[in-house]
């Protein structure tokens, strides 16, 4: 990952290769904000002017590279819109989009210094956390001699950098953004080199070191324990399907959350076959799992005091001669009978032996996380994940959470009426209902799985999983979707600010 180090110095003096500044985007042309003062300095304060000229907006995303023609040790100056700004003041989200498109058009440059507005600690982590996340590329299977690698060095440059507040918000964004480039490494790996077993291996390659506990179930260990929905799902492919439980547990704990995760490494959608333009993505099936394990080991590195105990289902969704039926009625952990009506709707049995199972750890909040529907897309749109829960007060808090992180989310009902679309004759519920609200359909299914008095949220992450063009410090491809709202909803369990009674 590209490397951090702090600087108060004059940017124009540090020898790298580019110097990076934010504009905004204003009614007279772009501003120059808080950290291009010395390099409007040294170019005899025409820089403003200069980018107007040729064609700079200040707009979100907004790249414009000039030569600075020896008035610094850096070659080149990159500017990078933050949009429309208040008072000076530009929200941690624009920062943190500023510092990855920046670091984006970097690629395959050694090394550069921003100096985006870093006044604090709060501005330093948006702007460490966006370069590293814009900074991530996935080449692990390009042999061309022309790819260009991410950006190698960063030197974060603002007035008090050095100050240890500052350090500690470095740090912790550099861990959030390890644990999102994790999940978007899995997330982009091809199916043929992820399948469960490996992706099981990889998790416990992955916790290696922490302190967590790790167990993975196998086949064998699945069917024993009665986990009739990995089983089900998982029982059409030659490549069986496993159960990862990750743990976290600090001493002094009193409030512990458990993290559900999605994980099917492939989806074929089974006997219920998807066309193929409906299954080229269908890699990314896996990347609530993914969330998650990549979650509970950047908590435990950032040294939480709540319990964190993350689950990853992973089976792989096959059509064979050993594929589930629709039709077929299947017994889940912990009892409850399903009636499988579409094989395609897979996720969700996974996923409801992984809440009940995750239950019996007595937690005081389960969070499941999934690329479930493409309801949710249909409603939300490639960029906006779902959220629901069984308690109306979470479902808002959850919301600000995931606004802090830098996800975009957005509440979604549990209505009531349409419980009973899931009905089935002869089993206790059916997998799925009709087409009308199908995501929040899907949510009413999991819900039947939460134990009493237990807090559970969903969060539908379909859309923005695996992105189709890159923008702000999201690539194309796998983009790490939920793991920063994970990470801050323990936080926010820590301090209070979500409710776990």
């Amino acid at each position: 990952m590209t490397a951090l180090t702090l600087s108060s110095a004059d940017p124009t003096g540090l020898k790298v290769d580019a110097i990076v500044v934010g504009i905004a985007a204003t009614a007279d042309g772009p501003a120059l904000l808080p950290g291009a003062a010395d390099v409007d300095a040294a170019l005899g304060g025409s820089l403003a002017a200069t980018l107007k000229q040729v064609g700079a907006t200040g707009k979100a995303d907004d790249v414009t590279k000039l030569p600075t023609g020896g008035v610094s040790a850096a070659p080149l100056l990159v500017a990078v819109g933050l949009g429309k700004v208040s008072d000076d003041e530009p929200t941690l989200e624009q920062i943190r989009r500023a510092a990855g498109a920046a670091a984006r058009s970097l690629a395959g440059t050694d090394s550069a210094a921003f100096s985006l507005p870093a006044s604090g600690a709060e501005q330093a982590g948006a702007v460490a956390e966006g370069l590293l996340l814009g900074a991530y590329a996935y080449n692990e299977y390009k042999t061309s001699d022309d790819v260009k690698g991410p950006l190698g060095a960063v030197t974060i440059v603002g007035p008090g950098v050095k100050a240890k507040t500052v350090k500690g918000a470095v740090d912790r964004a550099t861990v959030v953004a390890e644990a999102v480039n994790q999940a978007r490494t899995w997330v982009n790996m091809p199916p043929r080199d992820l399948p469960p077993k490996d992706f099981a291996d990889a998790a416990v390659k992955h916790a290696k070191g922490v302190k967590v506990d790790v167990e993975v179930l196998d086949e064998k260990a699945l069917a024993k324990g009665g986990y009739g929905g990995i089983i089900g799902v998982g029982q059409g492919s030659s490549r069986p399907p496993r159960l990862v439980r990750i743990a976290y547990r600090p001493a002094d704990a009193t409030k512990h959350v458990a993290l559900v995760g999605k994980g099917i490494t492939f989806d074929t959608g089974g006997i219920s076959l998807k066309p193929n333009d409906g299954m080229v993505t269908m890699k990314c099936d896996m990347a609530g799992a993914a969330a998650v394990l990549a979650a509970v080991v950047a908590l435990a590195k950032l040294g939480s005091k709540v319990a964190v105990t993350a689950y990853g289902a992973l089976a792989e969704n096959m059509p064979s001669g050993s594929a589930q039926r629709p039709s077929d009625v299947i017994t889940m952990y912990g009892g409850k009978t399903v009636e499988v009506l579409n094989t395609d709707a897979e996720g969700r049995l996974v996923l409801a032996d992984g809440i009940v199972r995750a239950g019996e750890d007595e937690p005081n909040l389960i969070v499941d996380v999934a690329t479930l529907t493409g309801a949710a897309v249909v409603a939300l749109g490639t960029r906006v994940s779902a959220i629901m829960a069984n308690d109306d007060d979470l479902l808002e808090q959850i919301h600000d959470s995931s606004g802090r992180a830098g996800d975009q989310m957005w509440p979604l009902p549990l209505p009531e009426e349409l419980r009973e679309k899931l009905d089935s004759p002869v089993a206790d519920i059916a997998n799925v209902g009709d087409r009308n609200g199908g995501a929040l359909q899907a949510g009413l299914f999991l819900r039947e799985f939460v134990a009493d008095g237990i807090k559970w949220a969903h969060l539908d992450i379909a859309g923005p999983a695996f992105g189709d063009k890159a923008y702000g410090y999201t690539p194309k491809g796998g983009t790490g979707a939920g793991v920063r709202t994970l990470i801050q909803i323990v936080a926010d369990v820590e301090a209070g600010l979500i409710a776990s009674e």
